[in-house]
């Protein structure tokens, strides 16, 4: 009975064993014909096997893809949601975990291609000519999608489900940088690499002596470097213009995250000084510092953590880099940052919130991460609570932010706050009424919260003893409460229409600078 029993295991896990896996297509590098073991999103937006990235850059080559259009491998960054299920895959399937191809065997395949491209080159001209139909189709290549099973740390990176950035590129700069949040995880030094081919003019003989320090293997030349780049930059505005060039930045980004304080803590105060020039912010999120500058705010050492605070409120300030910043992951730390110890830092990444959500996508994933009832929370602790009311009355303005804010009871917290009279300054209290006058906003539940919570007699006390513009949002939201009491909607968004365009809500009213401390605007040198 013992043999026969092995006998029966050995057939059973024989059976089990010798079920051919396919792996989906999707999980097959299309250039090197592998499941891939390294994928990696291109600019374009497509994934790839990492070494035939490789040699189709070697090779000049770029293969057609099934939609007629041509991947673009200028920039490559880990595409780690996809080898997370890739691997996911392997352990459920019983498959072994794919190895890199060899890069021979993927030069002979990607030749194999050119050689086929060409011949379909060839019969298209002789088509054109005798205008005949050729025998056999070019050789196309399928492209791995990006996005595929269930996401890896979804909120934690900060992005939404179907969204990529491009990055406008800037005077001198190579093809616009394309990002996809699937390819970011929560630890974002590992999990964001940007390579940038970007030949650009002999360096300076100034540049020149700054990167022999900034790459050199010893510690002190390092510090050496960082500390000069440090003072430089903050004395000499031309500097921070000449110096900021695709070399020196990509000898500085390593160092930003250091283990060695003195280099650590000079790198990133180098880099706000070289933020403050307007030419250079897209540049420098193009280069690829946002993660580096994630990491240290979750973990650095105190004075670079303000100053990685400081970094991306700086940062932030450029239309352009809004949405990049919020896909590569810097709500959450920066949410985080508004409880640190160092005044500096709390002061720098409120503002950075302040700017993020500017943009819709921004607000959408703040609001996903569950903040309102941390920021309302904050505000009656006092806690910053100028300038978190900015960031609710952006929040506010969205249909997600303004319904999370009325289900977080924002209506009665306010009221209160105003009644109370408990607000630290004058510009509190206008940026209190002002998020009150964006949670009004055609919103026939606001009527209801604001008569529950006696918002009409503080609103009219505003109105007759307040400072102007704190007159100005509680008459507007007075007006709201009347017109939508009438019950006509057509007047209702009229009304509401015409307040808008009078730039009542206008975000250049939003007076940034109440609360006291910190900066204020992006002037601060380092």
């Amino acid at each position: 009975m013992g043999g026969n029993g092995k006998h029966r295991w050995k057939i059973s896990f024989h059976r089990s064993s010798s079920q051919p896996k396919h792996p989906p297509k999707e999980f097959t590098c299309p250039i090197s014909r592998s499941l891939m073991s390294d994928p990696v999103v291109v600019a374009s937006g497509q994934t790839f096997e990492r070494t035939a990235v490789q040699v189709c850059t070697d090779l000049k080559f770029s293969p057609k893809l099934q939609d007629g259009t041509r991947p673009d491998f200028s920039t490559v960054i880990p595409n780690l949601a996809i080898k997370t299920t890739i691997l996911n895959w392997c352990d459920k399937s019983g498959t072994l975990h794919p190895r890199a191809p060899d890069y021979s065997s993927v030069e002979t395949l990607v030749k194999e291609a050119m050689a086929s491209d060409e011949e379909s080159r060839i019969r298209v001209s002789e088509k054109e000519l005798l205008n005949a139909v050729p025998d056999n189709p070019p050789v196309i290549f399928s492209h791995a999608a990006t996005e595929l099973g269930p996401r890896v740390n979804h909120f934690n990176s900060g992005s939404s489900s179907d969204e990529s950035v491009i990055i406008p590129s800037s005077p001198g700069t190579p093809l616009p940088l394309t990002i996809r949040p699937t390819c970011f995880s929560s630890s974002s030094s590992s999990s964001c690499e940007i390579e940038i081919q970007n030949p650009s003019a002999p360096a300076s003989e100034e540049e020149e002596k700054l990167l022999k320090k900034l790459r050199s293997n010893e510690v002190f030349e390092q510090e050496e470097g960082v500390i000069s780049l440090r003072s430089v930059t903050r004395s000499r505005e031309e500097a921070r213009v000449s110096l900021c060039t695709p070399r020196l930045l990509l000898a500085l980004r390593p160092l930003v995250a250091s283990r060695y304080g003195v280099v650590q803590v000079n790198a990133a105060a180098s880099l706000v000084n070289l933020s403050l020039e307007k030419q250079n912010k897209v540049k420098i999120v193009r280069s690829g510092f946002v993660p580096y500058l994630i990491d240290v705010l979750k973990g650095g050492f105190g004075e670079s953590q303000e100053h990685a605070a400081g970094a991306l409120f700086s940062l932030a300030l450029d239309d352009d880099n809004k949405m990049a910043i919020g896909v590569l992951g810097a709500l959450q730390p920066l949410m985080h940052a508004l409880r640190a110890e160092s005044e500096r830092t709390r002061h720098d990444s409120a503002l950075a919130l302040y700017h993020l959500t500017l943009v819709q996508s921004n607000r959408v994933k703040l609001v996903k991460l569950g903040v309102v009832p941390t920021l309302l929370a904050m505000v009656v602790a006092g806690n910053l609570a100028s300038r978190v009311l900015l960031i609710l009355c952006n929040l506010a303005v969205s249909t997600e932010g303004r319904t999370a804010m009325l289900d977080a009871n924002a209506v009665e917290c306010l009221v209160g706050l105003l009644r109370g009279n408990e607000l630290d300054s004058e510009a509190t209290r206008e940026n209190c009424v002002a998020a009150l006058y964006a949670l009004s906003h055609r919103s026939l539940r606001f009527k209801g919260l604001a008569k529950e919570a006696g918002a009409v007699e503080v609103l009219k006390e505003i109105e007759e003893r307040g400072t102007e513009r704190a007159r100005e949002k509680a008459k507007k939201v007075l007006q709201m409460m009347r017109v939508v009491g009438d019950g006509d909607r057509d007047n209702e968004g009229a009304e509401f229409d015409s307040i808008l365009d009078s730039g009542a809500l206008s975000r250049n009213r939003y007076r940034v600078g109440g609360g006291g401390g910190g900066r204020n605007n992006n002037s601060t040198t380092f």
